[in-house]
């Protein structure tokens, strides 16, 4: 069984969909770690930085994917500065540490990829594709595809019919539809996961 790392794991849009796997997922909140242990009671969740545990157990997986936090990058939050309703802040930079760090460190036999929203600057680290909202970073080939640029907010009671979520019911302490918003396509998260497992390498910027 592949051995999967799913770092900043949310409640699990992207892994929904994927079947047969051995996960591990990473989320530092621990109401939204429980949310996800509920959705996949089979997985392994262990509440802690993601971006630490990248670096402390990257080479025990066969399949990574890593979606660090993406506001500071985001076209949304920036505009925001303009209007008054946010303060300006640095990107995090975790985003680039991570992608570099895989390039070089990951075993040539464990496919990764990396994701987030596109940002409002040029991305530092030009990336290999964009599917829908988000940019991916990977060492393996990924087909273009069109997929529908949504966002699945859904309602504050916090229901997500297209991406099949429902957190109405949860007592916690986070904005649902904000934990909805944060979801990515399961779609796109089993086209990539597929995508992985035919072995092509990427054919851009990076050098393998």
């Amino acid at each position: 069984m592949i051995k999967v790392l799913n770092g900043y794991a949310g409640i699990g849009g992207n892994r929904k969909l994927w079947k047969n796997v051995n996960v591990t997922a990473v989320e530092n909140n621990k109401e939204i770690a429980n949310i996800y242990k509920k959705n996949f009671p089979n997985d392994t969740v262990i509440v802690e930085d993601a971006h630490l545990y990248l670096l402390n157990h990257y080479s025990e997986f066969d399949f990574i994917w890593y979606s660090p936090p993406c506001p500071s990058h985001s076209e949304m939050r920036r505009c925001g500065v303009y209007n008054s309703q946010n303060i300006p802040i640095y990107p995090e930079m975790s985003l680039y540490q991570e992608i570099i760090f895989l390039k070089y460190f990951a075993k040539k036999t464990t496919k990764w990829v990396v994701e987030n929203v596109r940002p409002y600057y040029e991305p530092l680290i030009l990336p290999q594709v964009t599917l829908g909202r988000h940019y991916f970073w990977s060492n393996f080939y990924i087909r273009k595809r069109d997929f529908k640029d949504e966002i699945a907010i859904g309602s504050t009671t916090g229901v997500s019919k297209r991406y099949g979520f429902n957190i109405k019911d949860e007592k916690i302490n986070h904005r649902k539809d904000q934990i909805l918003r944060n979801l990515v396509d399961p779609e796109i998260g089993l086209y990539l996961f597929n995508q992985s497992m035919k072995g092509i390498k990427p054919i851009f910027n990076y050098n393998y």
